[in-house]
């Protein structure tokens, strides 16, 4: 099969009624679905049938897709899927810091719902807006949010031709129609506040601080982190808490697995968005995504070859 890198979805992706047929179909799913539970209860009501408002709510998308990322993470390894690299996208590094041991389960699982509140609270501070730049160079995006300074920051670099972008939410339309002029695309994303940006440095403080009180391993398996694209060292808790208020660096993390080996990436969690980023970047890797019974079948088959 070749080595596998296991990739966690981040926010953005949930949608109702996520995880409720792997839930069914899944023992592994289903004992980390019900550890979440346990921890907080009310995930599992929200995950299966929760609205898309209250799911795009950061106090309800971070815990509720950490559980259905780890648990689509255990439905693979249950299906005999061995990983050797691991990486998330925002929220999925904290999930894919627990599911590399870095954190205990009820440790990441505590630390996203805390992760979750404060940058909810930073949100609510600064009304903020996220768009994807189509067909232009990060440098281009660069330039550009630099015409708005202190209002619009580059804070995803996804794949090649896409950056994500975050800006105050006054100035969104204003900065659209500069994409626009320079022959790019812009498209809003499902979010509730401008991420990995200056304006999350409340959370980032927080998060350090927590952190301090908190035993951290290095991982068992190489895992990158989204604010250096290179694999954790030993300073866990500053690449946790420094990554919110920081870009994720996704296509040189994705470039570097490959380069390191992976020649599998498996999504796992809600939606297919890591997979379209992952094919634009490393044309011919063989991506899979885990988030649905049948998604398991084909993985098995995959096995088989």
């Amino acid at each position: 099969m070749g080595k596998v890198a296991f990739v966690f979805a981040g926010q953005g992706a949930q949608y109702p009624g996520m995880g409720r047929e792997l839930y069914e179909h899944s023992a592994a799913a289903r004992a980390a679905f019900d550890r979440a539970e346990a921890i907080r209860p009310g995930t599992l009501e929200m995950c299966f049938h929760g609205s898309a408002d209250a799911l795009a709510q950061t106090v309800n998308t971070q815990p509720c897709l950490f559980a259905m990322d780890y648990a689509c993470a255990e439905a693979a390894v249950e299906a005999g899927v061995a990983p050797s690299f691991c990486a998330g996208f925002s929220l999925g590094e904290v999930v894919a810091a627990g599911f590399a041991g870095v954190m205990d389960f009820e440790q990441a699982f505590r630390f996203v719902v805390r992760r979750g509140e404060r940058m909810q609270e930073c949100a609510g501070r600064v009304s903020g807006a996220m768009g994807a730049v189509l067909r232009l160079s990060p440098e281009a995006v660069e330039a550009i949010c630099r015409e708005f300074p202190d209002a619009a920051y580059p804070v995803n670099y996804n794949c090649p031709g896409q950056t994500v972008v975050a800006c105050r939410a006054e100035i969104y339309d204003a900065l659209a129609a500069r994409v626009i002029a320079e022959k790019g695309r812009m498209l809003r994303l499902n979010v509730s506040g401008a991420f990995h940006t200056p304006w999350m440095g409340a959370a980032s403080a927080d998060l350090a601080e927590y952190l301090s009180g908190q035993r951290l391993n290095v991982p068992r398996i190489p895992l990158y982190a989204n604010a250096t694209a290179q694999p954790y060292a030993v300073d866990g808790a500053q690449l946790l808490s420094r990554q919110v208020s920081n870009p994720v660096r996704w296509q040189e993390s994705v470039e570097n697995m490959a380069a390191a080996g992976a020649e599998v990436f498996v999504e796992l969690g809600a939606g297919k968005t890591l997979s379209g980023l992952i094919r634009k970047t490393i044309p011919g890797a063989r991506v899979y995504n885990v988030e649905k019974p049948e998604d398991l079948e084909k993985l098995k088959e995959e096995l088989c070859r």
